[in-house]
């Protein structure tokens, strides 16, 4: 009898493993594929290490600070700084056609950028900085507010408007064309006015010094072992049953899966709530390794947020992808402390998954060479052209982040309405991860603490 089971052994699950290890539970986190990471892991390929999800962390804060999402984990976790080798990024951007603004980890620098691209904007743009809610305040009544109407009624150029959305939207909305007004403070704060930074290893450094923490508390990890149905009885879950028919018991099921991935494991015969949409949002992205540092082909910038017109449309597409707008993204524009050997540049777009899921294999291939082409010319509008440098190339779809995260539709950021408390219709059956309310990898490891905190430790 475990006192904990933790389905899926992502960021999320980890982090609430290691939490409840610290305080004697005995768990155990369940992971189906063979390896860790969910949607956030690293892969091999030809020789070269890739990463997956990850382009940057955000809430990066400088080494000593005390108050944030870095530190609390941090502290939570009993990790240190200096754990996560957090590199800070030298520089992005936000680009549409006719307006460019770019930003760091200087808050100063976005406030400065959009006083000169923007005079008459300044005041409001302070304005609506003040606004923004700190993350102890945030309470389930801001999820009911549009994002997009409050800001609209601070800032007053429908341009600007647009431009702050895009780089908040692709990296934390999972509502179509609009975020909560919550979920929009988090990703100003997180983004804006805290900063974005990578190890120098990648997400493989993170994702191993969880592990090794997780492990040396005596939890237990067990890789290829998914979960058919969750065993329910009397109003509670009791334990799970494995893919292999193997029964588990535990005290407390928490599950990382998503909303409506954990409701159909349970065997209560309770429906998936019609109100609990799967999200739409999704992505394709291509890698290309070059054989040069992307500074000096002229691309410096961390991450560029490109848009081709002056309205930002944030929705599933009508075809395979959406090129009108993407992230690009060079893993080696950080600070290290000395250059990554290896030299990349990846490239985000929105994707849809029905079309994707609907082609037979070899037109799969074909169009995933297809569309490789399309949107690497679609980013080099906005950035140096380097595709003479490439020396090798990957690219994944959303049929590949449903194989292996298990999420809906490939939903990144899961469903649009979110369970803040994690609670379900089982009195010991929890959420946590992408679908309780929190995005991005310190999102996800801070999700499976708090989840953690106020269910599993205040039983025990």
């Amino acid at each position: 009898m475990y006192d904990t089971i933790i389905i899926g052994a992502g960021m999320s699950g980890l982090a609430a493993g290691i939490r409840l290890a610290y305080y004697e539970q005995r768990v155990c986190i369940l992971e189906r594929h063979y390896t860790i990471g969910g949607l956030n892991s690293f892969y091999r390929l030809r020789g070269r290490d890739y990463d997956v999800g990850l382009h940057a962390l955000t809430n990066v804060t400088p080494k000593g600070t005390k108050t944030g999402p870095l530190a609390r984990l941090l502290r939570q976790l009993r990790l240190k700084w200096d754990d996560f080798a957090i590199a800070p990024q030298l520089g992005s951007e936000i680009a549409f056609p006719s307006k460019r603004l770019k930003f760091d980890n200087n808050e100063r620098t976005l406030r400065d950028e959009v006083a000169w691209v923007f005079p008459k904007e300044a005041d409001n743009f302070d304005r609506l900085a003040r606004e923004i809610i700190d993350y102890d305040d945030l309470s389930e009544t801001h999820a009911g507010i549009s994002a997009r109407e409050v800001v609209s009624s601070i800032i007053r150029d429908p341009l600007l408007v647009e431009m702050i959305f895009c780089p908040l939207m692709y990296y934390g909305s999972a509502r179509e064309n609009d975020m909560d007004w919550g979920q929009f403070s988090i990703m100003f704060r997180s983004i804006f006015l805290e900063g974005l930074g990578r190890p120098a290893a990648g997400v493989r450094l993170i994702l191993k010094h969880l592990v090794r923490k997780f492990r040396a508390l005596g939890g237990e990890l067990k890789l290829r072992s998914g979960v058919k149905r969750i065993i329910t009885e009397n109003g509670r879950a009791t334990g799970v049953v494995l893919d292999n028919d193997e029964v588990l018991e535990a005290r407390n099921v928490v599950s990382s899966a998503g909303w409506c991935e954990t409701m159909r494991l349970c065997d209560d015969g309770q429906p998936v709530l019609n109100s609990r949409a799967p999200g739409q949002l999704t992505f394709c992205e291509t890698i290309a390794s070059l054989d040069a540092q992307p500074r000096d082909l002229g691309h410096d910038l961390t991450i560029t947020f490109f848009n081709d017109h002056d309205k930002f449309a944030w929705q599933k597409p009508e075809e395979l992808c959406d090129l009108r707008s993407g992230v690009i993204c060079s893993p080696n524009n950080f600070a290290y402390d000395s250059p990554l050997d290896d030299c990349t540049i990846r490239i985000t777009a929105l994707a849809n998954f029905d079309r994707w899921r609907a082609l037979e294999e070899p037109n799969y291939r074909l169009e995933k060479l297809r569309w490789y082409d399309r949107i690497c010319e679609s980013a080099v509008r906005f950035v140096p052209d380097y595709r003479a440098h490439v020396t090798d190339t990957d690219m994944f779809t959303p049929t590949t982040i449903v194989r292996f995260s298990g999420h809906d539709n490939g939903a990144v950021y899961g469903a649009p309405e979110k369970q803040f408390d994690g609670r379900t219709h089982l009195n010991n059956l929890f959420i946590c991860g992408t679908d309780q309310g929190f995005v991005g990898i310190i999102g996800s490891i801070i999700s499976g603490i708090s989840m953690a905190n106020q269910h599993c430790l205040t039983r025990a």
